[in-house]
């Protein structure tokens, strides 16, 4: 069975570096381990043109790895799309990205849910007609004071947080590693903290 792994974010460099683009990270990172060099991670464009995609093996579970070339709120043409061309059902379908209701440095993995306002996970939803898939979900914190959350999400990290960010991007990278391989129960148990 393939597994269609998706980094949500927003593409162009304008946005590279902001927090909404957590998922492209750690798609980067997979992208690495799934036999890419820091200069050419391997991503190719898919012939639907909806995305760019990397297809392998990823702990020795065959893997389709994708980035939506769409905006952020229209992540769900594009999943739904490589998701039928690859013939993968929702549950096998993990979508990489990030979450203001957990503390950066933090990550949690979980299968459906709502989408908490998140409208990357809403597109998702809407397009797959469920919401039954797996989310590794990267803390990045609430917004600072009145600071508006839309302004938060597309601004890059800190300086502080840009130190500890490689780490968290690899953290959540054996996330998607370990959901592949062994599974949501021990996944949660090792990664939800």
């Amino acid at each position: 069975m393939t597994w269609l792994v998706v980094g949500l974010g927003n593409p162009g460099p304008t946005y590279a570096s902001t927090r909404h683009n957590v998922g492209y990270m750690v798609a980067d990172a997979l992208a690495l381990r799934m036999g890419g060099t820091p200069k050419n991670l391997g991503w190719k464009k898919h012939k639907s043109g909806r995305g760019e995609v990397v297809e392998g093996h990823l702990a020795g579970q065959r893997v389709v790895l994708a980035r939506a070339k769409s905006y952020m709120n229209e992540s769900g043409g594009p999943v739904s799309t490589l998701a039928k061309f690859y013939d993968v059902e929702p549950d096998h379908v993990i979508a990489i990205h990030d979450e203001l209701d957990i503390d950066f440095g933090m990550l949690r993995v979980k299968l459906g849910g709502g989408d908490n306002g998140h409208n990357g996970l809403k597109s998702i939803r809407q397009s797959l007609g469920s919401g039954d898939f797996y989310r590794v979900r990267v803390g990045i914190g609430r917004p600072p004071g009145r600071q508006d959350v839309h302004d938060f999400v597309l601004k890059s990290y800190s300086s502080t947080e840009r130190k500890d960010l490689p780490v968290y991007v690899e953290e959540a990278a054996d996330a998607v590693e370990s959901l592949v391989t062994v599974g949501l129960d021990q996944t949660q148990s090792a990664f939800n903290r």
